[in-house]
Formats: structure tokens, sequence, C-alpha cells
């Protein structure tokens, strides 16, 4: 039995354990990029949202800007996302905002689509009840650092069986 194998329950492993449950509930997959270990923790995707979405034949996604919370001269916007898993469901409301402050400079010119992302991302979470943060969600405090981190986890992200035992190894 390998190593990572054989202390998969300590209490070290709990998240990762946690994760791969969490996993094949909502059928999300570290190898498409659904979820990410960053720092210690996990995250859906964006992509990973939707494909949950999709699979649950989500009925439709409106999104609109929140103008009272917006101010485009200086970069902050915010959004209104609503989901609809059928087509007698009342929705699923989420807010999504963002600014030069709240997210990292890698992406300073970009706090719409950011501030779009981040409301369907919560209203999505709230309508499939996915209770881990979306990694889109990411910003300062060290957002450039993780956003690092995030660019080289998905450069060097394992294929096929070995993707939940790197999410294992990576917990130690």
């Amino acid at each position: 039995m390998g190593k990572s194998n054989r202390n998969i329950n300590s209490s070290t492993h709990k998240q990762p354990t946690a994760s791969a449950q969490f996993a094949k509930r909502y059928r999300l997959s570290v190898e498409s990029g659904d979820l990410l270990w960053l720092d210690g923790h996990w995250y859906v995707t964006h992509s990973g949202l939707i494909r949950v979405a999709r699979r649950n034949h989500c009925s439709g996604i409106h999104v609109e800007p929140v103008a009272q919370f917006s101010d485009p001269a200086s970069s902050r916007w915010a959004f209104k996302a609503t989901v609809y898993k059928s087509r007698t469901c009342r929705g699923f409301v989420g807010y999504g905002d963002a600014a030069p402050s709240n997210v990292s400079s890698l992406v300073h010119g970009a706090e719409m689509r950011v501030a779009e992302t981040r409301a369907v991302n919560r209203a999505l979470r709230k309508a499939y009840g996915i209770g881990i943060c979306s990694v889109e969600r990411l910003g300062p405090p060290n957002s450039d650092r993780r956003l690092m981190n995030l660019r080289n986890c998905l450069r060097n992200r394992p294929t096929g069986t070995a993707a939940l035992r790197f999410a294992i190894d990576s917990a130690k």
C-alpha cells in the first residue's frame, strides 16, 4: 500500500477526503479543472459550476448590473445573477462585485467581467447547494501570489487516476 493510501483517513487528510466525497456527490473532477486545491483549501471553478448546472438541466441564468453600486469611472462594478433550476423555479439570486481594490492587479481593467462571474458563481453555488468558495472569488491580500499558484496548479495538474492522489499528497 502506498504512502498516500496508508494515511488517507488521518486528520491531516480530512479536507481532501471530504472533497473526494464532495466531488463524487456533484460529479466534479480535479482532472477536468472543476476543483482546485490552492493554499490549503479546496475551490470550485466557474467551469465546474457551469458543468453542474448543465448536468442538472439548469433552465437559465439572468445577469444584470446593479447601477446603484456600480461606478464605471472608478472601475467599480456590481452584478445580480439569478439562476433558474427549472421553468417553474422562482430563482436563486447571487450578487458579485469587483473593484481595483478587491481584484488582483493581473486583472485590473476587467473588473466588470470579474463582478459578473462572481455573481453567477454565487447564484450557482446557492442553487445547487455547493458550500465551498469559487476560485474566482480570490482577491487580495497576496492575490498576485495566489493567481501565480493557481496558474502553476493548472499547468501542473495531473490527469487520470493520479488526480486524487495529487490532491491528497498536496494536503500534507
